[in-house]
């Protein structure tokens, strides 16, 4: 049973919700709030110091997004429709917010004048309810097999803080031309979080629950230019990363060799190498959950077998216990920003045709535009990359720039 205490707590930050929601954090006074819970107004500074300190309390015991985001948990592990997960979630948030304009008005205005020790809590209590946020989109993530180009973590502090954004400007200036009215926001919103946070993969062009509407889909999903690396550049590059080393080496055989991007190379562990007497393979856990060859052909060369390679020479050599497949000089998990320090390193003087820096992304470009080049259909690139096949459609058109290329050489010989 609650104590009569946790009862006498729970009712003034009922009736402090009450009265800033009716007439805000401002014009109410702590005499009003004692009297509308039936206590003295002694017993609230006991319970919460000051007024600030109630509002602290209201906002984190009806916690809007907090409470959201573990409620739509799971519903999100019964849905795969990344559209419909993002518009349930933003809409439950705006008719949350709507229900209390005057503590969002309040909130806004007063925030200077809180101590420092409430705005940090209340910091902290952002936090928190963003996590499970998070959650939610990680769960839909996962289910959807999507390919997002942020972390669940940052989908929702930036979705959180969007429609944070419409509710101040909605709350406080109704004669703005932003936008008609809640659901034209709320459509640009998921759009726009769609074509630049997450890509959809489907497993076929066929109409299916897992794909993004049909308005979302756009060519802007797709790069604008395809920038794949010849071969001689390809094979310096990789001459350069055995002069620096075994790691080094390694690193470079598997952008070309598996067409990762920096984000999958860095996530890889020991344990994701598979060593098949059919051939290498390995098991990719970011986006999309899946298996990619290791080959040791690259445009036209041959780099080691199935039992010896940059790869295999590489994990031969290692006296660490680290788990992670690419570690730094403290042999711990190497992050991005490290991994394309080591590439510059290794790609330093070097040009592309068109006369610039041959980036990390070029790698990943390169292989894919091989792969298809070699007989691969865009449907086995799609499940082997967990791209969609709008994304592929430019590396397809440049495979058969490559014939065309390579067919009009032949025509000129006699």
């Amino acid at each position: 049973m609650p104590s009569q205490q946790n009862l006498t707590r729970q009712r003034l930050i009922n009736a402090a919700l009450e009265l800033f929601a009716s007439q805000g954090v401002t014009q109410t006074t702590t005499k009003q709030i004692a009297e509308l819970a039936q206590v003295n107004e002694i017993t609230l500074f006991r319970h919460f110091g000051n007024k600030h300190g109630l509002l602290l309390a209201v906002i984190e015991e009806t916690a809007v997004f907090n409470n959201l985001g573990r409620a739509l948990v799971g519903q999100a592990d019964q849905t795969s429709d990344i559209y419909q997960v993002l518009k349930d979630y933003a809409t439950a948030c705006l008719i949350a917010l709507e229900k209390v304009p005057e503590v969002v008005r309040s909130v806004v205005g007063e925030s200077g004048q809180y101590p420092a020790e409430n705005r940090e809590a209340l910091g902290r209590g952002f936090t928190q309810a963003n996590r499970y946020v998070a959650q939610y989109f990680e769960a839909a993530i996962t289910r959807g097999q999507l390919h997002p180009n942020l972390r669940a973590e940052k989908l929702a502090s930036l979705l959180n803080g969007m429609l944070l954004g419409y509710a101040v400007i909605e709350f406080t200036s109704e004669f703005h031309e932003l936008w008609q009215d809640r659901e034209d926001f709320l459509e640009n919103l998921v759009t726009l979080f769609l074509h630049g946070a997450v890509s959809q993969v489907s497993e076929s062009t066929s109409d299916s629950p897992n794909q993004l509407k049909p308005e979302s889909v756009t060519a802007e999903t797709a790069p604008e230019d395809v920038a794949d690396l010849p071969a001689h550049l390809v094979h310096l590059l990789l001459q350069r990363a055995k002069k620096q080393g075994l790691q080094e080496y390694a690193l470079v055989y598997l952008l070309f060799a598996a067409g990762l991007s920096p984000a999958e190379m860095v996530r890889l562990n020991r344990a994701h190498y598979i060593n098949d007497p059919q051939g290498n393979y390995l098991q990719v856990t970011q986006g999309l959950v899946r298996q990619v060859p290791v080959n040791q052909w690259i445009l036209g060369k041959r780099y080691g077998t199935s039992k010896r390679n940059p790869l295999t020479q590489w994990l031969k050599s290692r006296k660490d216990n680290e788990k992670a497949l690419f570690i730094n000089q403290t042999e711990v998990r190497m992050s991005e920003t490290e991994l394309l320090q080591r590439w510059l390193s290794i790609a330093e003087g070097l040009l592309t045709p068109q006369g610039e820096l041959p980036t990390i992304e070029q790698a990943q470009q390169t292989w894919c535009v091989e792969m298809l080049t070699r007989g691969m259909t865009l449907e086995q690139l799609q499940l082997l990359t967990g791209w969609d096949l709008l994304r592929l459609k430019p590396y397809a058109h440049r495979a058969k720039e490559l014939a065309a290329l390579k067919q009009a050489q032949s025509l000129d010989r006699p």
